[in-house]
This record gives C-alpha cells, sequence and structure tokens, in this order.
C-alpha cells in the first residue's frame, strides 16, 4: 500500500500516513519568475502567495525576481531553462475574437518558435481549435470555443489568475475628457484614444508611462504590451477592431466576401509610407507573404490560411485553403503592413543567416501610421510624431512615451505635470482614486480588460509534464486570495483564457466549477501517486528527477 496524502488542516498542511511504500525521486527546487515588485507589485504579491501556497504542498520553492528585458529573453528563447513564470496577456483589439488567444497560445504548431512558449501539446485540444477556426456558424463556433476552455480548465497548461481592472487616469486640465474613447475589453489606452485626445490648450504632446522598457519596434514580432501601443500607432492594418469590439475598414476603405474562401478587400487611396513612398497593393499583399516566410513565426498563424493573393487595381483578393470565421478579426485587422521597398532586402539577407526577422530592428522604423516614429532612447523614452498626412490625424502633436519603473514616481510625475496620460498604473488603484479627488485636474477611468495575468507552467519540463501536477498547484490557491491581495479587488478571478468581457465567447462554468483549496490539491496529488517523506514532495512510483539542479 503506498503512502498517501491527509489534509490535517484548513491551510493544507499535508503529512504521510503511517503506511510506507516505495516513493519517486524528491522533487527538485521550483523556481518562479516574476518581475521586480517596484514596478509590477500586483505581479510580484501574486507570486509571493502563490509560492507560500505550493510550500505547504511539500514543494521547495524559489521565486527568482528579473527585469522584464531579461525575463522575456530567457522564457522566450531559452524555452528548457526555466519551471514557471508570471506572464500577462495584455487585451489587444483583435483578441476581441478568441481565435488568437485559443490557437495561438495553445496549439502544438506554435510550440518550438511561436507563443506556445509553455511547450503544451494536446491533439483533441488541436482537433478543437482548428475547428473552431473554419466553423462559420456562430453558435457553432462557441461551443467549439467553450470546449476548448473546457479542455483548457482541464489540462491546466496555465495557472490562470485574474483578469484585470485596468485603471487609467489623464490630466483633465490638458485633455479633454470628452475626447477619449473606452474601448471594450480594453480601456482607454487605446489607439483610438491616442487619435482623437483632443487638447484643450497650449499643451498637445501625450505624455504616458510604462513601468516596463520596450523590447522592440518591429511589426515582425509581437514582443511586450507596451510594445505593441508604439507599433499600432506606427503602422496601418487593413481593418481596425473598433471601440465595440467589431472590425472595421482603415487601410481597407471596403471589403467583401465573394464566397467561403475568397474576399476581396480595397485599398484607400493616397495613402504614404513616413518616407514619403506611396502605399500599394504589392506592399500588401508582401506584408502577409513576411508573416509566412520563416522569418515571423509569432505572425506565421495568422497568414497560414491563406493559399494565394490576387491584385486587380486596388483590389486584393484573398483566397484561403479553408473556411475561416475569424480571418476578418485575426488576420487583416492583425497583419501589420510594412514596406516592401524596406523590409524585402531585409528578409532576403535574414535568410542566409541563423536569425529571423523578430531579432532586427530597423534604426528608423518605417510605416504609414497616424504616427510617425521620431526617437528611441533605451531605457528611457520613445518619440513618435503626428502624421499630419494621415487619413485619420491625431489630434495631438507627439507621443512621448516615458519609461518609469518605479509606481510610486510613476504617480509622483502624474500629479506634478510631467506625465499627462496615465497608461499604466499597476499599484492600488484607491491610492490613483484619492489622488484624483484630492487634486481635482486627474480623469481616473477602470474597465475589465479582456487581457489577463496568469503562471505559465514549462511543459518541458517534469514535473509540469504531469496534468495532475498542473492541477494540483493550480487549485491550491484560492483566486480571491489574488484578487483581494493583490489586485485590492480591482480583478475578476480567473479560470479561462477568454475574458468575461466578451460574454459571447466566455464559457463561465469553467469558474463556476474550478475548486480550490489545500485539501482538493492534496487529492488531487493523492491520486496521481505523488507522496511525502517528511515535508518533502516525491514523484510517483519510482519517477527519477530528471533536472539537473
Amino acid at each position: 500500500m503506498r503512502p498517501r496524502f491527509k489534509a490535517i488542516t484548513a491551510t493544507a498542511i499535508l503529512v504521510l500516513s503511517a503506511s510506507q511504500a516505495l516513493a519517486g525521486d524528491p522533487i527538485r527546487k521550483i523556481e518562479i519568475l516574476s518581475r521586480p515588485q517596484a514596478s509590477q507589485p500586483q505581479e510580484f504579491q501574486s507570486v509571493q502567495l502563490i509560492a507560500q501556497q505550493w510550500r505547504k504542498l511539500g514543494l521547495d520553492v524559489e521565486v527568482k525576481v528579473m527585469p522584464w528585458d531579461q525575463m522575456s529573453d530567457v522564457v522566450w528563447y531559452q524555452r528548457d531553462k526555466w519551471d514557471a513564470t508570471a506572464w500577462q496577456m495584455v487585451g489587444r483589439p483583435e483578441r476581441s475574437d478568441p481565435d488568437e488567444i485559443v490557437y495561438n497560445l495553445f496549439h502544438s504548431s506554435t510550440a518550438d518558435k511561436g507563443y506556445n512558449f509553455i511547450g503544451y501539446k494536446n491533439p483533441e485540444y488541436d482537433a478543437v481549435v482548428e475547428a473552431q477556426r473554419v466553423e462559420i456558424d456562430p453558435e457553432k463556433r462557441k461551443e467549439l470555443v467553450h470546449k476548448a476552455q473546457q479542455i483548457l480548465a482541464k489540462d491546466q497548461p496555465n495557472m490562470m489568475l485574474v483578469h484585470p481592472k485596468q485603471t487609467f487616469a489623464i490630466d483633465k486640465t490638458v485633455w479633454d475628457p470628452a475626447s477619449l474613447v473606452n474601448q471594450s475589453g480594453i480601456g482607454i489606452r487605446n489607439t483610438w484614444t491616442f487619435m482623437a485626445l483632443t487638447p484643450l490648450g497650449e499643451k498637445k504632446d501625450i505624455i504616458l508611462n510604462s513601468g516596463d522598457n520596450v523590447q522592440a519596434i518591429n511589426p515582425l514580432y509581437i514582443s511586450g504590451g507596451v510594445d505593441s501601443w508604439i507599433f499600432e500607432l506606427v503602422y496601418d492594418r487593413l481593418l481596425r477592431v473598433g471601440p465595440d469590439g467589431l472590425p472595421k475598414t482603415w487601410a481597407a476603405e471596403s471589403y467583401e466576401w465573394k464566397g467561403d474562401k475568397t474576399i476581396t478587400v480595397k485599398l484607400r487611396e493616397g495613402m504614404k509610407w513616413h518616407d514619403g513612398k506611396p502605399v500599394t497593393p504589392e506592399d500588401v499583399k508582401f506584408s502577409f507573404e513576411a508573416a509566412v516566410s520563416g522569418e515571423a513565426p509569432m505572425y506565421a498563424p495568422f497568414a497560414s490560411n491563406i493559399d494565394k493573393i490576387d491584385i486587380a487595381g486596388n483590389d486584393i483578393t484573398f483566397t484561403l485553403k479553408k473556411p475561416s470565421a475569424s480571418f476578418v478579426t485575426s488576420s487583416l485587422a492583425k497583419i501589420n503592413l510594412i514596406p516592401k521597398h524596406v523590409w524585402e532586402p531585409i528578409l532576403a539577407d535574414l535568410k542566409t543567416k541563423d536569425e529571423n526577422a523578430e531579432s532586427y530592428q530597423e534604426k528608423t522604423p518605417i510605416g504609414s501610421g497616424p504616427f510617425k516614429f521620431e526617437r528611441w532612447l533605451t531605457n528611457e523614452e520613445v518619440v513618435l510624431a503626428a502624421n499630419r498626412d494621415h487619413f485619420n490625424a491625431p489630434k495631438a502633436d507627439r507621443w512621448i512615451l516615458r519609461i518609469v519603473p518605479n509606481v510610486e514616481a510613476a504617480l509622483g510625475m502624474l500629479r506634478s505635470g510631467e506625465i499627462n496620460f496615465m497608461a499604466e498604473f499597476s499599484g492600488d488603484p484607491q491610492v490613483l482614486i484619492k489622488a484624483a479627488e484630492e487634486d481635482g485636474d486627474l480623469e481616473v477611468v477602470s474597465t475589465v480588460e479582456m487581457g489577463f495575468r496568469y503562471i505559465g507552467f514549462n511543459e518541458r519540463r517534469p514535473p509540469f509534464d504531469d496534468p495532475a501536477f498542473r492541477r494540483a498547484l493550480s487549485a491550491a490557491v484560492d483566486r480571491q486570495l489574488i484578487v483581494k491581495a493583490a489586485f485590492r479587488g480591482f480583478a475578476e478571478p480567473s479560470n479561462s483564457v477568454v475574458s468575461p468581457a466578451l460574454e459571447f465567447w466566455y464559457d463561465k462554468s469553467v469558474m463556476d466549477n474550478f475548486q480550490t483549496g489545500g485539501e482538493v490539491a492534496a487529492k488531487i496529488l493523492e491520486d496521481a501517486g505523488y507522496t511525502l517523506e517528511g515535508d518533502v514532495l516525491h514523484y510517483p512510483g519510482d519517477q527519477k528527477e530528471t533536472i539537473a539542479q
């Protein structure tokens, strides 16, 4: 008879029963990566709380703190070198359609170089998310998206934590609050706001903050959340997701489905790249071909269903391999338009090298968007200038991003006027609200985001390759504890990658049926054969530890 767990307290301190049997090796020290407390207090505190609960299961857990640029490099490019990491998926407009998240984040085809950096592989899941891509009927597709959420809830490839309530603020003596655009699932920090924000006086520069450094300004690389704020302004797309979450024409003045696999878009006339050259249909075709050239693995899933692209005048016709319910949102509103005359020689040169386009940084990024690149001082600021020739030219003169790693310092800069748009505030939102009440010149807006915070489990490394182990670790932590202690109530507890802000796609049952607590976690481990010897958790049976410390 093998030893078993017994939960002896509500706090889930576990001990071995008197019976003894063969146990596997003790599980090695587990590391969780987190960004620093000063820049990301919510993330840091969440990880500390999680580590405490995991230690009660008999694990030796170390929290390893890294600045964002170092952490993202380890997680992304050293995929077999880490155990678990705090991570976030930001709310981007094109993610109002769930395809990008449910497919790109978890499909096995994106595990080696794409966004599935945790290495999750499940053939049943792959089949479901492939089916939702080609299902045109909304209700049938919703059933498939719900099924995908249920499989993830069972497998727990990630430990979902919360969907944050993002809190932003502007200086309402500088900007007209009526010109703010509150985008569904995004909040007021979005491209529509940055184009519409109307100055009330002589100050006409949008000056905003980020706690994270900018990793790249690269139209072929989905790097960090803050990076996306920039490239969504510098680069146009054929369509953009509007404030209501629905796709709207943008660089394409119109689009029309000709059948279930053929769609024609008409390119807007008169557009120019920031170097003055015209935007052509050939540029559009090149942009989509670059995504599947092998040089942009993160963008490849969004163009891989395209069979061919034909040009007739200003009309560009996409013929798909299979019908795609999400193509308009997840492809036409996702792929950045890039100038062929700039990128064709770059990609040709990269074909001869080991690195791909994700590691390439233009000295002066050239797009056609509403803002032009002006300068980038690493670790300090990025400055964009309004593109007055754009068909939707901004009201502001410049967009200036200041890198402010300390949350308290960022709030001080807002109150002193050094910044006038609080684009990121990871501290206690009540502090920001109180500052607005005291000062009288700040407008505060909160929104439940479609993005989410989570712990990514590296399934390349035992014991994280065992779904039972992942389920136990996830069940050990009450999400309300994270909501209250780390996010001060400004978040919704989560067990799904689909946000409750996306009501049509969200499967409420995966949260309603999610049980947490020390006793729940202990039972999962016991049923899977894990044992405790003293206070140390051991692998099931005769399983050996294969990761060297």
